[in-house]
């Protein structure tokens, strides 16, 4: 299946616990479909010392989210995004203005 969003782009979360939240997008996971937003879905995760983390303890980090749950920003407006070929390759298109994400 080909996601509609990428690493980079600016969401909004439109369903479940952090519904109208807005951040970039840090990574996709594929196989599980799944986003890591910055700033949306803060999780605190308790962490045993490390080379890395010396002290260790409770810390604050990321969690994914599922893509069916993002929605691509342009222009401070949550869009729907398609697929168009132009020039001969297949390009996101917005589906409310017809150009070109």
């Amino acid at each position: 299946m080909k996601l509609k969003i990428k690493t980079g782009d600016t969401v909004t979360v439109i369903a479940g616990d952090h519904k109208g939240s807005e951040g970039k997008v840090m990574s996709v996971d594929l196989k599980k479909n799944k986003a890591i937003v910055e700033g949306v879905n803060v999780v605190k995760k308790h962490e045993k010392p490390s080379a890395q983390n010396p002290q260790g303890g409770i810390v604050e980090k990321e969690a994914p989210i599922h893509i069916s749950n993002l929605s691509l920003m342009e222009n401070g407006e949550a869009v729907r995004v398609g697929f168009a070929f132009k020039d001969g390759k297949k390009v996101r298109v917005s589906k409310k203005t017809g150009e070109t994400v």
